[in-house]
C-alpha cells in the first residue's frame, strides 16, 4: 500500500507562482508513474502532469499547462513536485496526487491510478 500527501497549495494573484509536494509513503518503491490531476467546482477532475520513474524520467502535461507548469521528482525523498508558473484564474481548482504501479497505463485518465491523496486547494484571483 502507498499513501499519498499533497502540501503547498494556497492563494496567489494572478501571475504567480506555487509549488506543490506530493510525498509518498508505505510501500514507494512499488509506485512507477506519478501524476497531478485536479478538479474545480462543477467540473470533472483533469489531468494536469504525469512523471513515468524510469531513466529518463518521461513526462507529460496537459495543453492548459504546458510550458507553465513543471513536474519532478526527488526520489531520495519519495517526493513528487509541481511548479506551476504564471497562474491563471481558470488554474483555480483542488489539486490531487496520484500513483500507479507497474503495468499498461495511460497517464492521461484518473481510472489508471491506485493510489490518491486528499488533494491541496489552489486559488488563483485576477
Amino acid at each position: 500500500q502507498v499513501q499519498l500527501k499533497e502540501s503547498g497549495g494556497g492563494s496567489v494573484q494572478s501571475g504567480g507562482s506555487l509549488r506543490l509536494s506530493c510525498v509518498a509513503s508505505g510501500s514507494t518503491s512499488e509506485i512507477w508513474l506519478t501524476a497531478w490531476f485536479r478538479q474545480a467546482p462543477g467540473k470533472e477532475r483533469e489531468f494536469v502532469a504525469a512523471l513515468h520513474k524510469s531513466g529518463d524520467d518521461t513526462t507529460w502535461y496537459s495543453d492548459d499547462v504546458k510550458g507553465r507548469f513543471t513536474i519532478a521528482g526527488d526520489y531520495a525523498r519519495n517526493t513528487v513536485y509541481l511548479q506551476m508558473n504564471s497562474l491563471e484564474p481558470e488554474d483555480t481548482a483542488v489539486y490531487y496526487c496520484a500513483a500507479r504501479e507497474a503495468g499498461q497505463f495511460n497517464p492521461y485518465v484518473p481510472s489508471g491510478y491506485d493510489y490518491w491523496g486528499q488533494g491541496t486547494q489552489v486559488t488563483v484571483s485576477s
